[in-house]
């Protein structure tokens, strides 16, 4: 007999690790994303789960909105990180240039951005479009 264990829930952000070990941590506060790719990976999962908490508390003060509304229609179903300029363990800012797809009302799409990032008190911080 074998016995199965607790199923494991896929991390949105496209890693190939689970959800509580990838993205979970970092969207409770028990960890902190350690480059920008990261930081958009993790932004990206929040989007998914509709973590609206962790999206504002991700934003740049100076860029952030008063709220996240999501729109009920969207699913998203994928991400590919498409290209990066710095935004590693030792640099301060730094680039994610990404392609997110979705459905919406029975259709695709994909929404594609060029992010820019920040390391404000240690911490990565998503600041807007380039």
């Amino acid at each position: 007999m074998v016995c199965a264990g607790p199923a494991v829930t896929a991390c949105p952000c496209g890693s190939g690790a689970g959800y509580d070990e990838c993205c979970g941590p970092l969207h409770r506060g028990v960890s902190t994303a350690p480059t920008a790719e990261r930081l958009m990976r993790a932004r990206y999962s929040a989007f998914v789960r509709r973590e609206s908490t962790y999206l504002l508390e991700s934003w740049h003060p100076s860029t952030r909105p008063g709220a996240v509304d999501f729109d009920p229609e969207i699913r998203w179903t994928g991400l590919t990180v498409e290209g990066r300029h710095a935004g590693g363990l030792l640099d301060q800012v730094g680039t994610v240039a990404f392609v997110a797809r979705y459905r919406a009302n029975g259709r695709r799409g994909e929404q594609r951005e060029n992010s820019r990032f920040v390391r404000e008190n240690g911490r990565w911080v998503y600041l807007g479009a380039v």
